[in-house]
């Protein structure tokens, strides 16, 4: 497949709000260039990113869709990370079985102090998506 160029991949970020919305933010103030082209949805956990809204994400326009929370033991719901860490091999399954790329949803930690980490997680797979091309491109051939 080849990458159409000028390509500008539509990503939709959930962020966990007690640890990588604060990352985010962090990163923002202190001036640090991460991708302009992340839609942040801001979620209270990252549990609570339930595979429709996921399938909703793809189904709008989205190219990748990340989803990025507390480390695990850090959660501040006690176990929500834990639910995202089990739910996601399957929803990532279930993208293959509907003809989505799972190379196109990616899970990460990102804490409240790890701007640096959000920059390089953001840029990383902008890159990626980039690479894998428009989606819309991936599922008419």
């Amino acid at each position: 497949m080849s990458v159409e160029s000028g390509f500008d991949p539509k990503i939709v970020a959930f962020m966990c709000n007690w640890c990588t919305y604060a990352g985010a933010d962090n990163a923002g103030v202190a001036r640090m260039e991460s991708p302009h082209n992340i839609l942040a949805v801001r979620v209270m956990c990252s549990g609570r990113v339930s595979p429709e809204m996921v399938i909703r994400a793809f189904r709008s326009g989205a190219d990748g869709v990340l989803v990025m929370g507390c480390h695990i033991g850090d959660c501040h719901y006690a176990a929500g990370n834990h639910r995202t860490a089990k739910r996601m091999p399957l929803l990532r399954n279930l993208l293959g079985y509907v003809g989505i790329n799972p190379e196109r949803m990616e899970l990460a930690w990102v804490s409240a102090g790890e701007a640096p980490r959000f920059v390089e997680v953001t840029q990383a797979f902008t890159k990626k998506i980039r690479n894998l091309g428009p989606l819309a491109q991936e599922v008419t051939e």
